[in-house]
């Protein structure tokens, strides 16, 4: 079960891409707020739902890319993304995980009671 996605920078296209170079062109000065932006966004999302597929799914989504949070489309990006818990500090990361490897504990010890009560039932 995936419990991390990291994305190390935002996935903004390539220059020298051709196709994409001529999309730009074509923009002109709106190709940032129409094309990169958009895509980057859906992308990000994308990275969000392939760790979170029902109500019951947790994980953590680690974005590396500073731009995040120093840029003036940071905030865009943010708000496009599910509701979630925003932290920078990777002692709560670790506390996600030893939170979550305790209730995996539990599940696992549930289950083996269950099977023995069946066995012996």
């Amino acid at each position: 079960k995936l419990s991390l996605v990291i994305i190390v920078k935002l996935p903004f296209g390539s220059p020298g891409d051709p196709v994409y170079d001529e999309k730009c062109r074509r923009l002109g000065e709106r190709w940032f707020s129409e094309l990169a932006l958009p895509s980057a966004i859906l992308q990000v999302r994308q990275g969000f739902g392939r760790l979170i597929r029902s109500s019951e799914d947790r994980g953590v989504v680690a974005v590396l890319d500073g731009r995040l949070l120093t840029s003036s489309y940071g905030r865009t990006v943010i708000s496009s993304l599910p509701k979630m818990k925003a932290v920078n500090r990777i002692e709560d990361v670790e506390e996600f995980f030893s939170a979550e490897v305790l209730t995996a504990g539990n599940d696992i010890a549930r289950h083996m009671v269950k099977s023995e009560r069946l066995k012996s039932g």
